[in-house]
């Protein structure tokens, strides 16, 4: 089976300032530039200082506001507030931290009216370090609209006014209320105009709203800003990224007659880029990224090949002992203080894309081990600091894997690794509004291999209800037509056909549209007609060969042996058959070995080879014997009831040990 969706539906965009503190960090309903809030207070919070910067913007602060500070902390009149300062420091510090006495000691401050400034920031400190330690959300979110409010009017005041308005309108995005997001971060960018980090920073997470949103008009608008005000501030590497952030969105948008243009340019701007070394090499990655997942969305498996090559050697580049940690990327300009993503995270990403690769290609021993590579590194990864990211990128590997477990004919770990991505889902609400259908795809796509024909319609029903992907309606209709053929249910397959015509199919996609071929030959072996069928299946394998397409290859040929055999054209049934032995054995495909295998037996049969069809038979009793205990043991686990999930919240199941790869084929 072919993915419905690709990477960048999924991912997104992520920057980091240089001292490490995300802009942009993807969950699985905002594609482009959600602003974590777990992540930023776990990378800013955790040193936040009370002392005479009192700021973790320290780098962004213009001088002028520094000076001014600095020159009131050392007035004696405003001692009490520097002692007030050292004593919520020392307690934040202290080994347990004493957070309820730094709290307090900040709230005294309030007790002695002091001025705007030194109220304000008290208040966005406060804030910070409620959001940090306590589940006090409300209280620090009140404390963030105070510091807002009073800091908007005051002058050189950047670093606690849009700190203020960027955690402000993050909380308000952890709330779901975007209507308090939105304006928000709209007056902070109109007030951040002198200040370019910060008016990219706002625009960029203002853009993430609008594509959590789906409102991709106003999110590419805002990135175009992004871009001219980056170049007029001479901003090169930041106006790349805004260029690169536009591109993705178009891609998610499926705009790719616009998205072609953009990325030719982009990729001229990377290759002319003449600052930093190591600014240059995570542009190339992030750009590599888009033209992988371009090249996946349209289902070219072969093309993508040099490009996927060119992305490896960059992470291999990038992960060096000898690179430089993200902190020191930026270099000296404040406005282009930002990465698109963490190293460790890229090096999942090149392994995900590796994976979809990989699994579009046919290549399911390669899928798995990158899978299982990646998986590893995330674990790893989560117990450090475990971002929204993470979990967006493991959900889509396990998507990815469970295709290819079916593939192989191992259902039980399969079913277990679908149960594992039902309950990430159920345990983060966010990753099952954008990742429902294709749960309910996968869990078709299993139903359909247990021969549970009911379950399957139903899922992919579900899945055709909740998507408003066009790949995924076709994928899901794809599918829905082989049941409705394997059931014999010709009135639906009719009202069916339309929608999947390879003419006229609403998909960009080469796989799809080759697939859909496959379905028409099927529907007319299916009926006998056989010419008819040779004729799509043909047109199938062109469009397969042209690009890779293993699996759609081997399922062509061995039908194409099948329907040979059924005219009693031995000759060119054995010809069709035994490649696509050949190349299931290498995928490998157990389905298309049980039937290439029960073909072979009968061809022998014919010409009297008693050996060989000895042999074939004793293959396909083999492949059957292992299918039908791995059926056995699916039908026992408590996951199997998943099939019948088709509304509603991921329902709660019994915790038992999943079986393993070994297990599945013993």
């Amino acid at each position: 089976m072919y993915p419905w969706r690709i990477l960048l539906l999924d991912t997104g965009v992520h920057c980091e300032t240089k001292v490490s503190q995300p802009l942009v960090c993807r969950e699985c309903v905002s594609p482009l530039l959600n602003t974590s809030l777990a992540a930023r207070r776990s990378r800013t919070r955790g040193n936040w200082e009370f002392s005479r910067c009192a700021s973790s913007r320290a780098a962004v602060r213009d001088s002028s506001e520094t000076s001014n500070v600095n020159v009131k902390m050392a007035s004696s009149q405003d001692a009490w507030y520097l002692s007030l300062l050292g004593l919520a420091e020392n307690f934040r510090t202290s080994s347990p931290p004493n957070i309820k006495s730094c709290i307090q000691c900040l709230q005294a401050v309030f007790n002695f009216k002091p001025p705007p400034r030194v109220e304000a920031r008290t208040h966005l400190q406060l804030g910070n370090i409620l959001l940090t330690h306590t589940k006090n959300i409300d209280l620090a979110r009140s404390h963030l609209e105070q510091a807002w409010r009073l800091s908007q009017n005051i002058n050189t005041f950047d670093d606690v006014k849009f700190e203020a308005a960027s955690i402000a309108a993050e909380l308000y995005e952890q709330q779901q209320l975007p209507n308090l997001s939105k304006p928000i971060l709209r007056k902070a960018i109109e007030l951040s105009q002198h200040n370019v980090y910060w008016h990219c920073r706002l625009i960029f997470q203002l853009a993430q709203i609008h594509a959590s949103e789906k409102d991709f008009v106003a999110a590419s608008s805002l990135l175009g800003v992004g871009a001219d005000y980056s170049q007029i501030s001479n901003a090169s590497y930041t106006k790349i990224l805004f260029l690169l952030s536009k591109c993705m969105l178009l891609l998610i948008d499926k705009k790719f007659s616009e998205v072609h243009n953009l990325l030719n340019l982009a990729s001229h701007n990377v290759e002319n880029w003449q600052g930093s070394l190591h600014q240059k090499e995570y542009l190339k990655v992030y750009f590599l990224v888009l033209q992988v997942c371009h090249y996946l969305m349209a289902g070219q498996v072969k093309s993508v090949k040099p490009c996927l090559k060119q992305l490896q050697q960059s992470i291999q580049t990038i992960m060096s002992p000898s690179w430089p940690s993200d902190d020191v990327i930026a270099g000296a300009n404040i406005a282009d203080m930002f990465i698109w993503m963490p190293k460790d995270h890229l090096y999942v990403l090149v392994y995900l894309v590796t994976v979809m690769h990989s699994m579009q290609a046919g290549y399911m021993d390669k899928a798995q081990k990158y899978t299982d590579k990646a998986l590893t590194q995330i674990e790893k990864l989560k117990i450090v600091d475990n971002k929204p990211i993470l979990s967006v990128f493991q959900l889509m590997l396990l998507e990815h894997i469970v295709m290819c477990r079916l593939v192989m004919g191992n259902k039980s770990v399969a079913l277990a690794e679908i149960s594992q991505a039902c309950q990430l889902c159920r345990r983060q609400p966010r990753l099952l509004q954008g990742h429902r259908p294709q749960l309910h795809a996968l869990l078709g796509l299993y139903a359909m291999s247990m021969n549970c024909m009911e379950a399957a319609e139903a899922q992919f029903t579900a899945a055709l209800r909740t998507s408003h992907e066009r790949d995924l309606w076709t994928f899901a209709n794809l599918n829905l037509a082989i049941v409705y053929l394997r059931t014999k249910r010709e009135a639906e397959l009719g009202t069916l056909l339309e929608r999947i015509n390879p003419e006229t199919l609403p998909s960009n996609s080469h796989s799809l549209r080759a697939a859909a071929y496959y379905v028409q030959g099927l529907q007319a072996f299916f009926g006998a007609r056989y010419n008819e069928a040779k004729r799509y299946l043909r047109e199938t394998l062109k469009m397969a060969n042209s690009e890779d397409l293993n699996r759609l290859t081997s399922c062509s040929l061995v039908l194409l042996g099948h329907i040979f055999l059924s005219l009693g054209n031995s000759r060119e049934s054995m010809n069709m058959v035994t490649p696509a032995m050949q190349l299931a054995s290498k995928i490998p495909d157990v389905h298309v070995q049980l039937w290439a295998t029960a073909i072979l037996k009968d061809l022998y049969g014919l010409v009297g080879d008693t050996n060989r069809e000895n042999e074939a038979y004793q293959m396909h009793c083999t492949f059957s014997q292992t299918l039908l205990k791995d059926h056995f043991q699916s039908t026992q686990m408590s996951a199997h009831s998943l099939i019948q999930w088709t509304e509603g919240p991921v329902p709660a199941l019994p915790s038992n040990p999943p079986p393993s790869t070994s297990q599945a084929i013993l």
